[in-house]
Parts: structure tokens; C-alpha cells; sequence
């Protein structure tokens, strides 16, 4: 079977030939020239944003007014020289989608001041995407040719450049191949996991200057999912600015030497310094994203510009994004809040809970903010995570007992939790799909997670846990009393809320429980060390999957997943590491991903993810609290094509990335 998808041609490009003031100004003097053109612009523009209010006809400029300078000094080609031959010109569909207008300044907060990947998030810039269907599309690429699932044919853009410029081409892809990926000092541990099937590589094929080929031996569904992710698998490098540091160009011993002068070890740990296209945090690096960062960390903050070499356009084939620069500032977290409700921020949602909802609406309420209240589309906003690896040999055996972990699920009231956390806006039930998936089961949402105590006490009572101390509290089959920490990394403010709900909850079959927190490194350490007992996280990552999307979190394949770690790391390390699993239903998660994953069709795919659904839902290895939970979305009150109803997800999808904000744009005030 060969699968093609392509994105739509840009209809009419007739308007972005080169202008013919570039004939005008071989007769004048360039200065004067430069200055006729800059005021044409200003005015232009000006005339531009005034009809657009008052909803005149009159012509949109297809230049963005913020380049005229670097347009009427020659520093930048004009347009026509700037766009691939053939832009990416789909645009959202939505009813409330309008085309909009040039200018302003979008300001952001970030949790954290490390580097600059919320704009890689924003930009959302990949080989492809997830559009807002969950359906992938060519997005940097062309087109994308599929030959039973195994062969992978790539089409650039011809014309596509690097946003300082040069021009865009399968050579990048080959020397990502040929000098990083394959380059045994820059990537000790070998190819991304993505890149191999069945355990091996693919055979890599430069067909020309726009046209590359991937041929695994057997299926790879895994591919190109990566190439869309929120952090993607980035197969390309500039290869023009990056060789620079490479030592199979440049002599090491001069490498070497630069590196010791920035306090570096080698000529690769210089390399990966350069090469950080998800962190972003090098300005001297051209990129593909629709923003350019400009500051190098650390920063009181990050002011990336337009990409004057974007590849996409509006349907008027002017040039995106609408938004001149975009201005990341690191704020504290206790601090988030308080300066989205003050309008501090455009655009702000990371940071927030729905704690904040109030103090929110009243700003809102105010017209200082407009706030929206998205769906979450985790799985579960919060789950508790049984480690089966947990040292303790007590424990162990406790919670691989599936009659425990039912018990702990059904003495769960989740209408409390609701009620208490979220005011009752949240949707009770077990950590899986939620509704909007093709693949929800609502029997695997209400599996074990109706509040039944007495059901909780006769599954305990069962499993031989009948002695209680004069506290009330049981013993663990090994005499031990059943005191259960709960780990908590501090990932939500509901966590320590949730569990002191639980405390409460789960004393009442005998089960105590105390809480541990900790930072989020120090937590993950302990977890893939067994020392954790049972941890409390977000649920599954992706709630809305579909068939095509990777299954890998329902079964034991990452040392990340707090409820099997050494199995994980098992399979991550094909058996040098780790735990083999022994539970015979997480040895049939394995089979069942496995099988996925030497791809089968999508009706064989979507069949297997229905049977890894159901083996979570009847062994409860996480136990899920709430799902749905309302995300707050601040926006500044004049930013146009921001969705009035949409799911808030990391990925797939990249937060607001799906949802295109190239193309968001300020109806009035612009900074």
C-alpha cells in the first residue's frame, strides 16, 4: 500500500513578484530610493491597519510592515524570493477563524528561565503536524509518500530557506545522518529509538536536492508521529552554520581549543552547545520556526522576531506569522497568577490551575482579560501510581496483588475529590481515553472506580489483611502495619489537596497514609530506585489518541513510568538493564505493543489498543482520579483566532501549536 498526503498548494502567488520599484532604483540614488520606499511602506501600513478597522476593501500590504527598512535597504529579497515556490497555504477552518492583520508583540510568561523552548512550542514548526483533528499533514515538508508503512519519501519545499537565509535542503537531512546521528562522538548511544524497526536502521537515500528516502525493513508507525512531536525528532541540522564546529571540517585540535576557551571538555561538547534546536537557546543558529530567538540565556527574558523566510502564507499569500515578535519572560510560579490576572501576559496558561479560576474571572470581569476554561486531555488529571519494583518485599507483593490495588481504587470517592478540587467540573472515573477518543470505552473509565468501601474491605479482608491495631489500621499479609507513603512531586497544586481527600478516605479500610514531597528530580530518582512505594502524577499523557498514535505508555517500555520502572528500563536497554516483567499481563502489554508496532493496519491497531485498554482497566495498575479538568487560558482582550473552546494538551498537539498561532493576531492596541 502506498499512503501520500501533501499540504495545498498556495492558489495564487500573482502578487508576490518582485516589485518594480527595484527598476526605479537603479535611476535614483539608493538613499533617497530607501527613503521613498520606507515612507510608501509606513503610510501604506497605516492606511492597511485604519481600513481593516473600518472593514474597508482597500488592498492588504503583502509585505509585513516591520521588514520595510531591511526591504527598502536590500538587506532582505523581496517577497517572491523569500517563500518556497509553493507555501503552505491551509489555514484553519474554524468558524470564529478570521485572516488578520500586521504588528504587535506577544508577551509570554515562562515557568522557568533555562532557555527558550515555549517558543519552539508556540512556533510549532515541524516536518509534519497534528492539525486539529488529530490528523497528521505536511507542514515544513511538501509531501509525504507512505509504501507499506516501511518507506518513507520526503519532499521539501524547493526554495525553502533558513530563516538568516540559505537555502534549505536534503543536504541538511544528510549531514544529520551522516556526521550527528551516525557520528559515534556526538551520539554515543546510537540512533533515536524513532529510527529504528525491529530493532534496526533504516537505509537513508538522498533522491535529489528537495527529495530524501527512509527505508526500514519492516514497518515503522513510530516515525512519523516523532517527526510531529511537541519535542520533536528533529532529522535535520543546518548544516552550513553547524559544520563550522564539526571536526570532519574543521581541524579538532582548533575545535578543541575554542571548546577549552569556553570551559568545554571537547570539539562535540561545543557541537551540542551549537546544536539545541528544541532549546533554542543559540541565536546565532537559523531555525524554521515562524520566530527567531535573540537572546542567549541566562535572560531576564527572550525576544524572538519574525522569520522573514517563513514558509507559510494567508489566503491572500501574504506572509505569516501576523505577529511581529513574540517576548518570553521567566516569572516565578507563585507569581503567574497574579500577573495574568493584571494583564502582564497575552497570552498565558502554563503556570495556571484551576485554584486560580477566580481571582481570573474577577479580572476578566474587569476587561482586563478575556479567560477561557479548556479541557485538559490528559487521561487523568492526577493518578496514583502503585511501584511494582518497589524494594520493600512486603510491598511488593502487596501491590502486585491485584485485589489491592482494586481495593485502594474502590475506596476512592471521586465525587468528593470533584466537589472538593474542582467544584464538580471535572468527569470521575479511571485513568484512560476520554470521551472524545474514537477509542473511549466508558466500561474502562467506570472499571473499579465506583466508591464501594464495603466491596474495598471484602477484597482486603480476602487477600488475609483482617488484624487491625487499635488504630484501625490493617497489617500487610507480612505482619507489617500497612502505613502507605505517597510521593508526590509537586507537579499540581491539587496533589497535596487530593491526598490529604485520600488520607481520609482510605483510613476508612484500614489502609494509613502519609505523604512525602519532594522535588520532581528527586522523585523520579527515587521511583526508578524502588524506594517509592506509590507516587501521585498526571495520567496518561495523551487521552484523545487515536489508532495511529503509540500506544507505548500502556505498557512497560520507559524507565519514566512510576508504576514499573525496572521493567521499563528492561526494555529500553533490551534486556542489559532493569527487570524482565513476570506479571503475565504486563508481558501481554509488551506482546500487544510489539504488534503495534510492526504495523499492522488501522482497524488492527485501533483492535489492540481497545485489548492494552482493557487489561489497564481490569489490573487498575494506575489508579485514576479525575479527568477533564479545566485548564485556564488568559488572553489579552484584542487577540484575534485564539479558540473560544479547545483541549488543552502537551502532546500531541504542542499546547496552543495546533491550533496555529502564526496565525494570531491583535485586533487594536499593538505594541
Amino acid at each position: 500500500m502506498k499512503l501520500t498526503f501533501s499540504s495545498d498548494a498556495c492558489a495564487d502567488l500573482g502578487g508576490l513578484r518582485r516589485p518594480r520599484y527595484k527598476v526605479v532604483m537603479n535611476r535614483i540614488p539608493a538613499r533617497l530610493a530607501a527613503t521613498l520606499i520606507f515612507l510608501a511602506t509606513t503610510i501604506l501600513g497605516g492606511l492597511t491597519a485604519s481600513a481593516q478597522e473600518a472593514g474597508s476593501e482597500t488592498p492588504l500590504p503583502q509585505e509585513p510592515p516591520s521588514l520595510r527598512f531591511e526591504l527598502a535597504t536590500g538587506s532582505l529579497p523581496p517577497l517572491a524570493e523569500r517563500l518556497p515556490q509553493t507555501p503552505r497555504a491551509d489555514l484553519p477552518t474554524r468558524e470564529d477563524w478570521r485572516e488578520g492583520r500586521y504588528g504587535g508583540s506577544l508577551r509570554l510568561l515562562s515557568r522557568s528561565g533555562r532557555d527558550a523552548r515555549d517558543l519552539v512550542l508556540l512556533g510549532y514548526a515541524r516536518l509534519v503536524v497534528w492539525d486539529e483533528s488529530f490528523e497528521l499533514e505536511p507542514d515544513i515538508l511538501q509531501s509525504v509518500a507512505v509504501e507499506d508503512g516501511r518507506i518513507f519519501t520526503l519532499t521539501l519545499r524547493a526554495g525553502h530557506r533558513w530563516s538568516d537565509g540559505a537555502s534549505f535542503t536534503s543536504d541538511d537531512f544528510r549531514f544529520w545522518w551522516e556526521d550527528v546521528a551516525n557520528n559515534e562522538t556526538l551520539s554515543p548511544r546510537g540512533l533515536p529509538p524513532e529510527m529504528l524497526a525491529g530493532g534496526k536502521p533504516p537505509r537513508f537515500e538522498v533522491l535529489d536536492e528537495v527529495t530524501l528516502r527512509f527505508t526500514w525493513e519492516t514497518a515503522n508507525p513510530l516515525f512519523l508521529p516523532a517527526l510531529a512531536g511537541t519535542a520533536p525528532l528533529f532529522i535535520y541540522r543546518p548544516r552550513h552554520y553547524l559544520q563550522q564546529f564539526h571536526a570532519a571540517y574543521v581541524d579538532e585540535k582548533v575545535l578543541n581549543e575554542q571548546a577549552e576557551a569556553m570551559g568545554l571538555q571537547s570539539w562535540s561538547e561545543l557541537f551540542r552547545r551549537r546544536d539545541r534546536l528544541f532549546r533554542f537557546d543559540n541565536p546565532e543558529m537559523p531555525t524554521l520556526q515562524p520566530w527567531v530567538n535573540t537572546v542567549a540565556p541566562p535572560a531576564e527574558r527572550f525576544v524572538a522576531k519574525r522569520n522573514p523566510y517563513f514558509h507559510r502564507v494567508d489566503g491572500q499569500g501574504r506572509q505569516l506569522p501576523y505577529i511581529d515578535e513574540v517576548v518570553l519572560t521567566p516569572t516565578q510560579p507563585r507569581l503567574m497568577a497574579t500577573k495574568a490576572a493584571a494583564g502582564e501576559g497575552d497570552l498565558i496558561a502554563r503556570g495556571l490551575s484551576f485554584s486560580d479560576a477566580p481571582v481570573l474571572k474577577a479580572a476578566e470581569e474587569r476587561g482586563e482579560i478575556t479567560l477561557r476554561l479548556w479541557p485538559i486531555g490528559r487521561g487523568a488529571q492526577l493518578a496514583l501510581y502503585p511501584n511494582l519494583n518497589v524494594v520493600s518485599p512486603g510491598w511488593r507483593s502487596a501491590l502486585r496483588d491485584v485485589r489491592f490495588r482494586r481495593a485502594l481504587s474502590l475506596a476512592t470517592d471521586r465525587d468528593e475529590l470533584n466537589q472538593v478540587l474542582y467544584q464538580g467540573t471535572a468527569l470521575p472515573g479511571a485513568n484512560t481515553l476520554l470521551p472524545s477518543s474514537p477509542l473511549y470505552a466508558e466500561a474502562a473509565r467506570q472499571a473499579w472506580a465506583g466508591y464501594d468501601p464495603d466491596q474495598a474491605n471484602a477484597l482486603l479482608d480476602d487477600m488475609g489483611m483482617l488484624w487491625r491495631d487499635k488504630d484501625g489500621i490493617r497489617h500487610l499479609p507480612d505482619g507489617r502495619r500497612a502505613d502507605l507513603i505517597i510521593e508526590t512531586a509537586d507537579t499540581d497544586p491539587a496533589e497535596v489537596d487530593a491526598l490529604e481527600v485520600i488520607t481520609e478516605q482510605w483510613r476508612k479500610i484500614g489502609i494509613a497514609v502519609l505523604v512525602r514531597s519532594q522535588g520532581r528530580q528527586a522523585a523520579r530518582q527515587r521511583v526508578r530506585s524502588g524506594a517509592t512505594t506509590m507516587s501521585i502524577f498526571y495520567g496518561l499523557t495523551n487521552g484523545l489518541a487515536t489508532a495511529t498514535m503509540s500506544p507505548a505508555e500502556l505498557a512497560p517500555t520507559s524507565d519514566r513510568q512510576n508504576n514499573w520502572p525496572l521493567w521499563g528500563l528492561h526494555f529500553e536497554s533490551n534486556g542489559a538493564a532493569g527487570e524482565a516483567p513476570d506479571s503475565p499481563e504486563a508481558q501481554e502489554l509488551l506482546a500487544l505493543y510489539r504488534a503495534w508496532t510492526s504495523g499492522p493496519d488501522e482497524a488492527a491497531k485501533a483492535k489492540i489498543w481497545q485489548r492494552m485498554l482493557q487489561i489497564h482497566a481490569d489490573q487498575v495498575f494506575t489508579i485514576g482520579l479525575l479527568g477533564a479538568v479545566r485548564q485556564p487560558v488568559v488572553a489579552n482582550v484584542d487577540l484575534r483566532n485564539l479558540p473560544e473552546e479547545a483541549v488543552y494538551l502537551y502532546d500531541p498537539g504542542a499546547y496552543f501549536g495546533r491550533y496555529r498561532p502564526d496565525t494570531f493576531w491583535f485586533a487594536k492596541r499593538l505594541r
